[in-house]
């Protein structure tokens, strides 16, 4: 392939998992995946904001960005993209105000620090399993809630990234009904193999729109498995991909065990062998 993408790491797949979870903000040692990302060769951390515990999150504060932003310099490891987590389990679109309230103040402030701190290009906001849109109802909660944030996207140079589970036409119509360019796709390769979408359909239908795509291979109506494995069409979606001239991240978002490192780096060597990227 002729576009050189840059490679990153979706938070805490380098280390031992934090409490159990498959994937969470790895509290109290998160600072050790910068180096371990390093060593790997890898360009990026996506960093995660969960609901549990969301306030010692280093992204909630000036403080804790700006740390985030010293081991990213020391490292050279950069902090481009955030999963919001977050919002899986508070919904923007959620019926409860008390709910829907608070997601707009927290999306606010990460919106806020990581533009201003840490450069952040892109916040993933996750539309899926329980925030998922399934009525036009809650599509409409979701855009009252998230396009008075547009403008301090804007401000701030964010991107508010869309991971959703709808067909590539009703994500197209979302896309169109919030309108600003700071609304972007996410691109997770596993979840659509899952869903037994088209990648032709999606690409056709919002391709120039993505903006953080996320690696991982699932057979369809199943879970994570190791890259090459699954049912993800991963030859149609490289030279799709290519076609729209993205050079964002590609966040190793794959299968892991419970400790992480070999099975990434497996994984990793997949990856760059079939990209044809020097190890």
């Amino acid at each position: 392939m002729s576009i050189r993408y840059k490679i990153g790491v979706m938070q805490g797949r380098l280390l031992p998992k934090y409490m159990g979870r498959y994937q969470a903000h790895p509290l109290g040692y998160w600072q050790e995946e910068f180096t371990l990302a390093r060593g790997s060769g890898l360009d990026y951390v996506e960093f995660i904001l969960d609901h549990n515990d969301f306030e010692l999150n280093p992204l909630m504060s000036e403080e804790g960005a700006r740390q985030i932003k010293a081991l990213s310099d020391e490292t050279g490891v950069r902090v481009v993209s955030i999963c919001a987590d977050y919002f899986m389990e508070a919904p923007l679109s959620s019926p409860s105000p008390d709910v829907s309230t608070l997601s707009v103040e927290v999306l606010r402030r990460l919106a806020e620090n990581a533009g201003r701190f840490l450069g952040v290009k892109d916040i993933v906001i996750p539309c899926v399993d329980q925030s998922s849109l399934k009525s036009d109802e809650e599509v409409e909660r979701f855009a009252g809630k998230i396009l008075p944030l547009a403008d301090l996207a804007a401000d701030r140079g964010v991107r508010f990234s869309l991971e959703t589970d709808l067909a590539p036409r009703p994500f197209a119509e979302l896309l169109a009904r919030l309108g600003s360019d700071v609304f972007s796709v996410n691109y997770d390769t596993g979840n659509s193999a899952s869903l037994g979408y088209d990648v032709r359909e999606e690409f056709a239908a919002y391709g120039k729109k993505i903006t953080d795509v996320h690696i991982k291979d699932r057979v369809r109506g199943g879970g994570s498995v190791m890259l090459g494995t699954g049912d993800t069409d991963f030859d149609t979606f490289f030279a799709l991909l290519a076609d729209t001239g993205y050079d964002g991240p590609l966040i190793m978002q794959a299968y892991r065990d419970d400790e992480g490192v070999a099975v990434f780096k497996t994984q990793l060597e997949w990856l760059m062998d079939r990209l044809a990227l020097p190890k």
